[in-house]
């Protein structure tokens, strides 16, 4: 692994994508978890109040981002001698990160009940992230060791495909209407559920970096 001189952004951007490309898999000695396949903590996504001719309540269960591997950086900002007195930043980006599983809905459109559990698609295509994390440092064994207390996403896209199996079991044609309606409007539903969203993101990338920031000592990770 690249070792790099602490705050030299270039040299850590670089470090990082070699470690992406050659390590899909992993690092167990680092706890660097595979990133082939990542599993997301069950979610709700949206909870409206159950009043008036629409609303629902959506929970996605057994879900698993694909696409990770694919992650380039593109900046990196903070990696200091003393990572504590600034934030740190990770800017990336992923041609394709599909979210794949399992949901459950409730709730009312229209003249028609909802109750039904599917196989839900999600495609986040050209998909941009921002991270800013906060930290203070920890001190285990005479070394020094980050720990995240607060993690902060953005993302972008230029398109979301979502699609929703058997939202209405016994009707299929309406099925994929209220998919094709979702997925031309998908900004406006993107709007609907981003704060969701992003809790969801919040929690992969503190799980992915997290790990990282446990196992390694800051300072192992630079050269003198």
């Amino acid at each position: 692994i690249q070792r790099c001189y602490y705050g030299d952004s270039e040299c850590i951007v670089q470090s990082m994508n070699n470690i992406i490309r050659y390590y899909p898999k992993g690092i167990p000695s680092i706890g660097m978890k595979p990133i082939g396949a990542v599993d997301i903590e069950d979610a709700e996504i949206v909870r409206n109040d159950p009043v008036g001719a629409v609303w629902i309540k959506l929970r996605m269960f057994e879900q698993v981002n694909y696409g990770f591997e694919n992650t380039t950086i593109t900046k990196v900002l903070g990696f200091t001698k003393d990572p504590t007195r600034s934030l740190l930043e990770i800017h990336g980006e992923i041609p394709s990160l599909v979210h794949k599983g399992k949901y459950s809905v409730t709730g009312r459109f229209w003249l028609f009940a909802l109750n039904s559990t599917g196989e839900s698609d999600s495609d986040f295509q050209n998909f941009r992230f921002s991270l800013k994390l906060k930290v203070i440092m920890e001190y285990r064994n005479n070394k020094r060791y980050l720990k995240m207390y607060e993690l902060v996403p953005r993302v972008r896209m230029e398109r979301w495909i979502f699609w929703l199996d058997e939202f209405f079991p016994e009707n299929s044609d309406l099925t994929i209407s209220i998919n094709r309606l979702i997925n031309k409007n998908w900004v406006e539903f993107w709007n609907e559920i981003e704060p969701s969203a992003l809790n969801i993101f919040r929690g992969v990338f503190t799980h992915l970096i997290g790990d990282v920031f446990e196992k390694v000592p800051y300072d192992d990770l630079f050269l003198g």
